[in-house]
């Protein structure tokens, strides 16, 4: 087995019949940001849903089996650098770029906080370790991460999964605000890549879903909200423009606990399995 790198939140390894291991961390990063800070069996949950995703939606993937509690196997494939970024709700980014006048919404959405847009909205970035930035079908191809034809077949499939995804979480008592989806290729097939879980996803409870209000979320989304809160995201965002590397805070030992446990319940209520 050969260690190839580590990403924010999983390592990878390939096996001598090329075939790769992903093996999920309890690490966690947000705004770019590696933490120090490990959430208690996050891990084990992105493994889980990662399986259960796969398994789960209509749509062919690099998966091929569950290793152990926090690692799976998948196909190497040659990945498509583009994050595939599908929303369904006015909120996180969206709200301030749209403000700025850097995107459009789709026509007839409302335009208060978390409400739901008239239909949902492709909005890819470049895939990047660091800092992942928003691009148009057109910046795609001058960049040649996609060609037209590709770009189209991403967009097309990503909403269907985003819908698909939505439909299930729906009926599990949440709401599937967006979703951050990865491809690759074999050949000429384009397949779904990397993983599937609350690290690539916000997804609220329908029982305290208000439109005009933070949401409480079951996702990454929660660390998210405490840093903003206390002026972090800003305190990142400047560093980066002085050219200096963030220094992420201490999380304290509430928050980590509570991700923990939403990762879990979001698991088990989604699956009906019990982690």
């Amino acid at each position: 087995m050969k260690f190839l790198r580590s990403g924010k939140v999983k390592d990878i390894y390939e096996l001598p019949d090329r075939s790769l291991i992903f093996h999920f961390s309890d690490r966690v990063s947000a705004f770019d940001v590696q933490f120090q800070d490990l959430i208690p069996r996050k891990g084990e949950v992105l493994c889980k849903f990662a399986e259960f995703w796969f398994n789960k939606l209509p749509v062919k993937n690099h998966y091929i089996r569950t290793e152990s509690k926090d690692k799976i196997i998948v196909k190497k494939i040659q990945m498509i650098p583009i994050e595939c970024v599908v929303r369904g709700y006015f909120y996180g980014s969206l709200v301030q770029r749209w403000k700025d006048g850097k995107i459009t919404i789709p026509i007839g959405s409302d335009t208060r906080i978390a409400t739901k847009l008239s239909n949902p909205l492709f909005d890819p970035t470049t895939k990047s370790e660091t800092h992942d930035i928003p691009i148009t079908k057109k910046d795609a191809m001058d960049r040649k991460l996609a060609s037209s034809y590709e770009y189209d077949w991403l967009e097309q499939t990503s909403i269907q999964i985003y819908e698909k995804m939505a439909e299930i979480a729906d009926n599990a008592g949440f709401i599937l605000a967006d979703l951050k989806l990865e491809f690759g290729k074999i050949g000429n097939d384009i397949i779904l890549g990397d993983s599937i879980g609350p690290d690539e996803y916000r997804m609220w409870p329908k029982e305290s879903y208000q439109i005009g209000k933070t949401q409480e979320s079951y996702d990454k989304q929660l660390l998210r909200d405490w840093l903003a809160l206390r002026g972090y995201q800003l305190k990142f965002e400047e560093e980066r423009k002085m050219g200096k590397e963030p220094v992420a805070p201490k999380l304290p030992d509430e928050l980590r606990q509570e991700l923990s446990s939403r990762y879990v319940a979001a698991y088990e209520r989604i699956t009906k399995l019990k982690l």
